[in-house]
């Protein structure tokens, strides 16, 4: 091939020139007039509203006021935002989102093919039911039962998923719109929308390699263009698109006033702060009328009033949780003892200030467990401890938390939490430890700070994979350090324990979980005598009914477990009433 020996002028000319090219019509003579009018398209979460189909502002504000209970339509191509916004600025509202365009004529495909997963179409009602899993766990609006699966071959809507090519598993998903088939569009245009990837995915590009796969079918299709739009201050994804080679276009989306949008028009609000395990309370209580006043955002402390009662709240634990509960929690070594009065399974325990008895511990169980007996997030644990350097070690360690640490057999199966509120259970999920994927170019390090900001970015900054002497500890069990380039789709644990706090990744199993593990958990917080709790079970499998209890968190995560409805019997075990009739019929 021979080379370009244009000047770069010459060759800036160029791209200037295919880019002018590809906006023109790439569609036989059409001229506006042919596109159909007032063009709108159903997504499921929502309808997008074609503006520039609408010839009058008058008519898309009505449109917009047709919006259904719990969707969120969008007006997109708003060129006089301005002019729309004074047909009803009590009703609609401008979204604070960027509009940016790929163009197809110019876009060039990368070399790099995805490792350890591959990008397919929708092909089963069990993809379209991963997908509406994908949208809970980022918080979108979620499609109604079935939406996806009657709309796949739909002319104008295209679904691609990403499956892990292990476990099949579906990781990432994106929807494109090919315009020209929707409503006849004279510009050759399309666009794409609900770009997400599963927060607990492990490989790295499969954003990217999802919209490379959509912008490559349209552009098959002789369109000219792939519109998006994105929140203004998500810097990681604009960052993506703008290495793709998008540019902003001025374009705008209005929206309506409803409870799903009001944290994009309200403006400085008071909860801006809180968590993402704080927040989905106070959102569901939002939902129900009850007010809420946030005492300390950082800290997640807010009030909850209503029908004349009121209850502070730090996140999941209340006033209804008593001190003496409480310090049950904070004592693991209490914990133990009052559990096993109970008849609930427990690993045996290991004197830590007897170096007879742990060498005699490690001879008989293979591996033990480290842990402070207070502390919380996964502090000082060590697990999978193997010899007696590495458990003084670990002892120093969680000295450091705590002076008081326990020493156990370390089970083996896999991590189980499950939630239990009013002594029913909410939720269970499989915890797993953090683990990235080997690309045979970026090292460890590069792995593991990938997969640590996408994990912050899935929990508002609540899940990161720390670098530190337990990671390298863990690296080196498998034979590799921080800076080692592994081998393609090579799987590597970066710690053993599974906390989500620590990176840890969970996998719902509500449906499939064993009736004994469901009457142990129910039993440890009988127990303690605690209204809303997180029990952790080490299970040979979730179906099976082998189990030993390994902790009771007295503040469970209630926002890991979505779409699994947490804040919602949280709310119901706060004010019973507030429930909808249909929910207190069925309780």
């Amino acid at each position: 091939m021979a080379s370009d020996t244009r000047s770069p002028r010459s060759q800036a000319h160029r791209l200037k020139r295919l880019r002018h090219e590809s906006l023109k019509p790439r569609v036989r003579a059409q001229d506006r007039s042919s596109m159909h009018s007032e063009a709108v398209v159903d997504c499921g979460w929502g309808r997008l509203l074609f503006a520039q189909t609408f010839e009058t502002a008058a008519p898309l504000v009505d449109a917009l006021r047709a919006e259904a209970p719990d969707r969120r339509d969008i007006a997109f191509y708003v060129r006089n935002p301005h002019v729309l916004l004074a047909q009803a600025p009590q009703e609609i509202f401008l979204d604070p989102s960027h509009t940016y365009r790929l163009d197809l004529a110019v876009y060039r495909s990368s070399r790099r093919q995805p490792r350890s997963f591959n990008i397919r179409r929708l092909s089963s009602e069990q993809d379209a039911e991963a997908i509406n899993r994908i949208y809970a766990s980022r918080r979108m609006v979620q499609t109604p039962p079935g939406f996806l699966w009657e709309h796949r071959d739909h002319r104008g809507l295209t679904y691609f998923v990403a499956e892990d090519s292990v476990t099949g598993e579906i990781i990432g998903t994106v929807t494109g719109i090919n315009h020209v088939r929707a409503f006849n569009d004279c510009e050759g245009g399309s666009s794409l929308w609900c770009l997400a990837v599963a927060p607990q995915a492990s490989q790295p590009g499969i954003g990217e390699a999802l919209v490379r796969r959509l912008a490559e079918h349209f552009r098959t299709q002789g369109l000219a263009y792939m519109d998006l739009s994105v929140m203004h201050d998500n810097v990681q994804a604009i960052a993506l698109y703008e290495k793709l080679g998008f540019h902003r276009v001025s374009f705008f989306g209005v929206k309506r006033k409803n409870p799903i949008n009001e944290p994009l028009f309200v403006g400085g609000p008071d909860d801006e702060n809180l968590n993402p395990y704080a927040r989905i309370i106070v959102d569901e209580a939002r939902r129900r009328g009850i007010a809420t006043d946030i005492l300390d955002a950082e800290s997640g402390l807010f009030r909850l009033t209503w029908g004349g009662r009121t209850v502070r709240c730090r996140e999941s634990l209340s006033e209804l949780t008593s001190a003496v509960a409480l310090s049950i929690c904070d004592d693991k070594r209490m914990t133990r003892r009052i559990v096993n009065a109970a008849g609930v399974r427990i690993p045996a325990l290991v004197c830590p200030d007897s170096p007879s008895r742990i060498e005699a511990a490690l001879k008989t169980y293979g591996q033990v467990v480290v842990k402070p007996a207070r502390g919380e997030q996964g502090q000082g644990v060590a697990v999978g401890l193997k010899t007696m350097s590495e458990v003084q070690t670990a002892l120093s360690a969680a000295r450091r938390i705590c002076n008081d640490v326990l020493i156990e057999e370390q089970v083996e199966g896999e991590d189980l939490r499950l939630v239990i509120i009013d002594y029913q259970l909410v939720a269970a999920a499989v915890r797993r430890p953090p683990r990235v994927i080997g690309d045979g170019q970026n090292t460890i390090r590069s792995l593991i700070e990938t997969q640590s900001r996408r994990r912050s970015a899935a929990t508002g900054g609540e899940s990161r994979i720390p670098i530190d002497a337990e990671t390298e500890r863990t690296l080196a069990l498998s034979g590799f350090a921080l800076d080692d380039v592994a081998p393609p789709d090579t799987v590597i644990i970066v710690r053993k324990a599974a906390n989500l706090h620590l990176g840890g990744t969970i996998h719902d199993v509500t449906d499939i979980v064993h009736p004994a593990l469901v009457e142990a958990a129910i039993t440890a917080s009988r127990a303690i005598d605690i209204p809303v709790t997180g029990i952790d079970l080490m299970v040979k499998s979730p179906d099976q009914p082998d189990y030993a209890f390994i902790e009771a968190n007295e503040r469970p995560g209630l926002a890991n477990h979505e779409p699994q409805p947490t804040a919602a019997r949280f709310i119901d075990l706060l004010f019973p009433s507030s429930a909808p009739d249909s929910a207190r019929s069925n309780t």
